[in-house]
């Protein structure tokens, strides 16, 4: 079962949506240039758990959950971007010492080399999760299992899949 954390936020105003549909062209040039220029990229994204369900977003521009995150900024750490990452798009704040790095892995995406890490962040208490409904347009409370039905981004899907094998398996 999820735990829609925009359900008792606002509904998306008029300019929400019209930085939602900036976000989509910004999204499609970038995906463009990608195809023709072929960088590589370094993400980090941030799996926060409670009580065993992961918070997964939906992000205006692209079609499938991921995790709260972002591309790391010249000079900046990873664990530095995903700290930031969450309060710029969830309203989250952490510590990058409770960060345990769960996956660092380089693979082809959308016509770049996308280096990504992604971080585990163990929370005792469910935080309050604010969306912008501009760039962030969902967040919801998932168990592994269950999410993993849904349309993912294919290195949180591989997060998810380890977080629910058995021991020694």
């Amino acid at each position: 079962m999820t735990d829609k954390a925009t359900s008792a936020q606002s509904k998306p105003t008029l300019r929400d949506r019209a930085f939602q549909l900036a976000y989509v062209c910004a999204y499609r040039g970038m995906r463009l240039y990608w195809g023709i220029a072929h960088p590589t990229t370094e993400g980090a994204l941030v799996a926060l758990w409670h009580g065993g369900e992961v918070l997964l977003v939906r992000n205006s521009y692209v079609p499938y959950y991921s995790l709260p995150g972002g591309y790391i900024r010249r000079g900046e750490a990873p664990a530095d971007a995903v700290i930031r990452e969450l309060g710029e798009e969830v309203g989250i704040t952490a510590k990058a010492a409770d960060l345990a790095l769960a996956f660092d892995h380089t693979h082809e995406w959308e016509g770049k080399s996308d280096h990504v890490r992604i971080f585990n962040l163990e929370v005792p208490v469910r935080p309050e999760v604010k969306v912008d409904h501009r760039e962030v347009i969902e967040a919801a409370w998932w168990a592994p299992d269950r999410a993993l039905a849904l349309n993912l981004f294919p290195p949180l899907r591989t997060v998810l899949s380890e977080r629910i094998r058995p021991k020694g398996a």
